[in-house]
C-alpha cells in the first residue's frame, strides 16, 4: 500500500494519511476486515514517525471506518449494511393512563435477561447489556495501579473530583455547559433517579411520565407510592397538549422524561419540542427529570439537553456510563443546580457514602487517556451495522400489518402490533426457539397500554437475521386466517410469559 504525503501541504501529515487510507477503503482496494500494515510498516514506508501513524489510524478508527484488535493491528470495519426505509409508521393511539391499580414487572424482566445471559445460544432481544471495549481490563489494570492508596480511603459522596471534571468537559461538548460542582457521581442512573423521585415526590403526589417509558422508573415510583400519569408518546414525543391538561387539572410534582433515544421507542425529540416542555414546566412550576441514559449512543446529531437550556433549576439532569463503557462499573450521575444540590446529596450519603473509588479511578482513567471518545465512534458504527440489520429483518419477516420505530442511535427500537395478539404465547414460543424478548406491557402504567415489544440490535447481523425470522414465523402464524379471532379470544396470564416464579425466585423457560 503506496501513501505519498505532501511534506509541502498545509494539511497535517496525519490527515493525509487517514485521507489516504480512506479512499482505498472506500474504492474497494481494502476490503471489510483486512489487516492494515503495522505502525511499524507504515511508518517506515511513508518517512514519517510512528506517532503520526498512531493519530491518523486513531482519526480513521474515530470515523467508524477500522478498528484496533489488541495485540493483533488494525483491520478495516465490515461492511456497511445500507439503510433501509427510515421512515417511521409509528402512529400509537393517543391515550392517557391514569392506573387503579399497581404491578410492576421490572424484577422479572431485568432477573430473566442477566439469567440469559449464561446461555449462549439464546438470541436476547429484551434487554441492551453492551460488551466493554477490548481494552478496559489494560486501563483498568492502570488506573488501580496509579491510585492504589486511595482506593482504601472513603471518597466524597459527590464523586472524586478528578472525575467530575472530566464529566464536566464531556457534557460542554453535548452543549450542556455545567460546573464539577453541579455534578454528583452515582452507583449507575438508576440511583439517580431514585434519589431525585424520592426529593421531588411524595407518597401520593402526582407524577407525568411518558407512555411507555422506562420500567425501572415505573418501578421506583411505585414503591414510592406515587400516583402516576401516563401522557402518550406521539412520533414526535410526548403528547404536550395532553401534558398541559394534565398540569392544569392534577399539578403534578414531576414530570420524568427522556428526551434522547427515548427508551423503550427510541424516539429523539426536537429542540422545539424541548422548549416547549420546559417553558410548560416552568408555567406550571413543576420540576423535570431528564433521564438521558443513552448519551453518545446517537447516529447524527441530536439538540443539546432540556438541561442545557434551562435558566431557572427546574431540570435534573441524569446520565451513565453503563450503556457505554461496562454494565458492571455502575458509574453514573446527576447534574442539580441551585438549591437542589445540597438536599439531594445529602441523601446519597445517606444511602451509600460514595460510588466505589475502584469504579470511579477505571472510568477517570479511561476518559483521561482519549480512548472513550474512540471507543464511543466503534460502539456507534457498531450500533448503526445492528439497526440496519434489524431494520431489513424486519422488512423481510414481519407481517405488514407491524409498525416500528426507526432510531437514530441508542440500543432499541420499538415493535407495535396488531390488536389481539397473545403475546405471552408468543414470548414463551419464540424462547422455545431460544430468541427472548421483552413484552411491551412491562414498559406501561399497569400494563395497559397497546400490544408491543421491545427489541434491542446489539447483536451480530447473523444472529438479528435469525431472531427475527423467529419472530415474524410466529406473528404470520397467530395473524393467518382462522387463527386471529382466536387469538383475540385467548386471555393474558401475566406480563412475562416467559418467566416462571419458583420458590427461589425466577427461572427461564421455554
Amino acid at each position: 500500500m503506496k501513501i505519498p504525503l505532501d511534506r509541502q501541504s498545509s494539511t497535517p501529515l496525519y490527515l493525509q494519511l487517514r485521507d489516504h487510507v480512506a479512499r482505498f477503503i472506500h474504492s474497494g482496494a481494502l476490503q471489510p476486515e483486512e489487516r492494515l500494515p503495522s505502525i511499524r510498516t507504515l511508518s517506515q514506508s511513508t518517512g514519517v514517525n510512528k506517532l503520526t501513524v498512531i493519530e491518523g489510524y486513531s482519526v480513521l478508527e474515530a470515523d467508524g471506518l477500522i478498528h484496533a484488535r489488541q495485540g493483533a493491528g488494525y483491520f478495516v470495519n465490515p461492511a456497511a449494511i445500507p439503510a433501509p426505509k427510515l421512515e417511521s409508521t409509528f402512529a400509537p393511539e393517543q391515550r392517557v393512563i391514569i392506573p387503579d391499580q399497581r404491578g410492576s414487572s421490572f424484577f422479572e424482566l431485568y432477573t430473566t435477561s442477566v439469567q440469559a445471559l449464561q446461555h449462549e445460544d439464546i438470541i436476547d432481544f429484551s434487554c441492551g447489556f453492551p460488551h466493554p471495549p477490548e481494552d478496559l481490563q489494560r486501563v483498568s489494570r492502570r488506573a488501580v495501579a496509579q491510585v492504589a492508596q486511595a482506593l482504601f480511603n472513603y471518597g466524597l459522596p459527590e464523586g472524586q473530583l478528578t472525575l467530575r471534571k472530566q464529566i464536566a468537559q464531556m457534557l460542554v461538548q453535548q452543549g450542556l455547559g455545567v460546573s464539577p460542582d453541579d455534578l454528583i457521581v452515582t452507583n449507575g442512573s438508576k440511583q439517580g433517579l431514585s434519589l431525585a423521585t424520592h426529593y421531588y415526590v411524595q407518597p401520593g403526589d402526582w407524577v407525568i411520565v411518558e407512555s411507555p417509558t422506562f420500567h425501572g422508573a415505573l418501578a421506583i415510583l411505585e414503591s414510592l407510592g406515587a400516583r402516576v400519569i401516563g401522557i402518550p408518546m406521539a412520533a414526535e414525543g410526548m403528547n404536550l397538549e395532553l401534558l398541559e391538561q394534565y398540569l392544569r387539572s392534577h399539578r403534578p410534582k414531576l414530570i420524568y422524561t427522556i428526551s434522547t433515544l427515548h427508551n423503550p421507542t427510541g424516539l429523539t425529540t426536537s429542540q422545539a419540542h424541548r422548549q416547549q416542555l420546559l417553558a410548560l414546566a416552568h408555567e406550571y412550576e413543576c420540576p423535570i427529570l431528564e433521564d438521558n441514559a443513552y448519551e453518545g449512543l446517537n447516529f447524527e446529531p441530536v439538540p443539546p439537553p432540556i438541561k442545557a437550556i434551562d435558566q431557572h433549576d427546574w431540570v435534573t439532569y441524569i446520565g451513565t456510563f453503563s450503556k457505554t463503557l461496562m454494565p458492571g462499573l455502575r458509574v453514573g450521575y446527576m447534574v442539580v443546580t441551585g438549591k437542589h444540590y445540597q438536599p439531594i446529596l445529602e441523601r446519597k450519603l445517606l444511602q451509600d457514602l460514595h460510588v466505589s473509588t475502584v469504579s470511579q479511578a477505571i472510568v477517570s482513567e479511561y476518559l483521561a487517556s482519549g480512548h472513550y471518545r474512540r471507543h464511543l465512534s466503534r460502539l456507534r458504527a457498531k450500533n448503526l451495522q445492528g439497526r440496519n440489520a434489524m431494520l431489513q429483518a424486519l422488512e423481510r419477516y414481519f407481517p405488514e400489518e407491524v409498525e416500528w420505530t426507526v432510531p437514530r442511535g441508542g440500543l432499541f427500537l420499538w415493535v407495535h402490533l396488531p390488536a389481539g395478539l397473545p403475546i405471552q404465547a408468543i414470548c414463551r414460543e419464540a424462547l422455545a426457539q431460544n430468541v427472548l424478548v421483552a413484552n411491551g406491557a412491562a414498559f406501561f402504567l399497569d400494563q395497559r397500554g397497546y400490544p408491543a415489544l421491545r427489541l434491542t440490535f446489539l447483536h451480530p447481523s447473523e444472529k438479528i437475521e435469525q431472531g427475527i425470522a423467529v419472530l415474524g414465523k410466529l406473528l404470520k402464524s397467530y395473524l393467518a386466517p382462522g387463527t386471529r379471532g382466536q387469538a383475540s379470544r385467548l386471555k393474558q396470564e401475566g406480563i412475562l410469559g416467559f418467566v416462571a416464579k419458583t420458590e427461589g425466585g425466577t427461572k427461564l423457560v421455554g
